[in-house]
């Protein structure tokens, strides 16, 4: 059984690792952009192929409605590919059955699939088949549409938009995330969630969703972020980006939207009480106004399948994936994944509720996982 204060890993964090980062995120630019033909019948897959050209990007409009020709000579070449590459499609007619996704909301509302960033602990490996291309869906009022269906009497029904993208990473290529936010703004018995790695809120700031969205930041203790985020943008840049939207306009701000912290993944890494500690102490200093806040754990896991496809995408990682440390967890269908075992869960647990709790008494836990 893994303990708390074991050693590193055989490929440690950096010395420096720690030294907190400022920087914001590059804009994502894809390398070709392919348009399938049902895509461009769709008022807003223009508006994408318009977004696409005033950036100057390479445009590939597809004969057929099917993606070929993406895969390399290996999978490291197949990801090279995929991870430059944007395909504006459409949601196919499944999408329209919405899919439960607890603890985080009610269902899934996916507006894009594939992610920009480079995380190496990413929890879309394993979960979308084939190379893991950006794919945007040019049928998107009709995907927005389709949650009335859902809406219950009584009770607000939330709608996760980052199941299986980083919305505000792309936002600038699609513009999605900004018609979800004003079209849920009408909605009096619907509430939006997504989640980011990105900084690039400017498109957000003033619009007005009457507090039925909310813009979470993903966030994570410094040495990891620095070590296993490749291409997002700094903590720092999150927590100020995340800041700016939840700020009032009368204070400068993007108009006091709800927002919230997605604490993910918790790792136990030597020294973890203090840069976990350290990274509560700058959103205390960030969040210093009041404001509607929540915060969201979700510690470390993977999949045998995940396991193979981020091997197979980054060997060299200092990803802790040795099964022999962790405990076996199975749901209702006998897939299994590795998580932590209930000693130092417990520990986890006990810590970042008090330490949170201190700090940000008024800001609720929505869930543990």
């Amino acid at each position: 059984m893994p303990v708390l204060n074991a050693p590193a890993p055989a490929q440690p964090l950096a010395p420096a690792a720690d030294a907190a980062r400022t920087h914001g995120a590059k804009l994502w630019l894809p390398k070709r952009v392919l348009f399938t033909p049902a895509a461009l019948d769709e008022p807003y897959g223009q508006q994408m192929l318009a977004r696409a050209t005033a950036l100057n990007l390479d445009i590939e409009l597809l004969k057929s409605n099917r993606l070929t020709g993406l895969r390399g000579d290996d999978e490291r070449a197949t990801y090279r590919t995929a991870k430059t590459t944007l395909a504006v499609v459409n949601a196919p007619a499944g999408a329209l059955r919405l899919q439960p996704t607890p603890p985080s909301a009610d269902y899934q509302l996916n507006l894009a699939e594939g992610c920009p960033a480079h995380c190496q602990y990413c929890y879309l490996a394993g979960s979308l088949s084939g190379p893991p291309v950006v794919r945007a869906f040019a049928n998107l009022p009709k995907l927005l549409e389709n949650t009335q269906v859902y809406e219950q009497a009584g009770r607000f029904v939330s709608f996760e938009a980052s199941c299986y993208t980083d919305v505000l990473g792309i936002e600038h290529l699609t513009g999605a995330l900004g018609e979800a936010v004003k079209y849920f703004a009408g909605r009096e018995g619907a509430r939006l969630r997504f989640v980011s790695k990105y900084d690039h809120v400017e498109t957000l700031l003033g619009l007005p969703h009457q507090g039925h969205t909310r813009a979470r930041a993903s966030l994570n203790a410094e040495p990891l972020a620095r070590q296993l985020e490749g291409g997002t943008a700094s903590i720092e840049a999150r927590i100020q980006g995340l800041r700016r939207l939840a700020l009032p306009v009368a204070q400068g701000g993007g108009g006091g939207y709800p927002v919230g912290v997605l604490l993910a993944p918790i790792m136990p890494m030597p020294d973890w009480q203090r840069h976990y500690g350290e990274l509560f102490d700058r959103l205390q200093a960030a969040f210093d106004f009041d404001c509607d806040l929540t915060v969201e754990f979700v510690t470390h896991r993977f999949t045998p399948g995940s396991k193979e496809v981020l091997l197979g995408w980054y060997p060299n990682t200092s990803l802790d994936l040795d099964e022999s440390t962790r405990a076996v967890k199975r749901n209702k269908f006998g897939g299994l994944k590795y998580v932590y075992d209930q000693p130092t869960m417990k520990e986890l647990k006990a810590w970042f509720y008090a330490e949170w709790q201190r700090r940000f008494p008024h800001a609720p836990v929505q869930y543990w996982t």
